[in-house]
């Protein structure tokens, strides 16, 4: 085998493995049928999310998988795919279904969130769950309840010693 192919195949590899290390999911698509125009816009798409869009040959994908203790994605990677990794599990596979609903050719086949293998449903379920942001919020504002809904009884509570609630009648 050529010295070079093997460097550039060696290269393919470790970008791949480093993929698996640093971000948090992997997200296999079949792009046949898009346009190079297409193909940019959904790079650009995914640059703004902390996501990389890359085509790799399967046995090589096979191989860092393999290097990184990764389980084997099996029949996912039949075909011509390309690979989205992504930092938030989330993000990358969000703008990959919004994408596909503009654009049928794309379809997403599964992928790897946290090291477990899923299938494109489970992607789909992954793609609804909120961003890190979001779920930040969501904690926060279950944190703010209690206390929100305590000095609201203590302002009522407040409000009718003060004169403001009607006097009961006597009858």
């Amino acid at each position: 085998m050529n010295q070079q192919a093997l460097e550039a195949k060696k290269a393919a590899v470790a970008e791949v493995s480093d993929g698996l290390k640093n971000y948090a999911s992997l997200t296999v698509v079949s792009y046949q049928g898009l346009t190079v125009a297409e193909v940019q816009e959904l790079r650009r798409t995914l640059e703004k999310d902390n996501a990389t869009f890359g085509v790799y040959k399967n046995t090589l994908v096979r191989r860092a998988l393999k290097d990184c203790d990764q389980p084997d994605l099996g029949e996912i990677l039949n075909g011509p795919n390309a690979f989205v990794f992504s930092k938030d599990i989330s993000k990358g596979p969000k703008d990959l279904f919004k994408f596909a609903r503009f654009h049928q050719k794309l379809v997403i086949k599964g992928g790897l969130v946290e090291g477990q293998v899923c299938d494109a449903a489970k992607v789909k379920e992954v793609s609804k769950l909120p961003d890190k942001n979001g779920m930040i919020s969501m904690f926060l504002s279950c944190l703010n309840a209690p206390l929100s809904q305590f000095a609201a009884t203590i302002q009522a509570i407040a409000d009718s010693k003060s004169g403001d609630a009607p006097a009961p009648s006597a009858n």
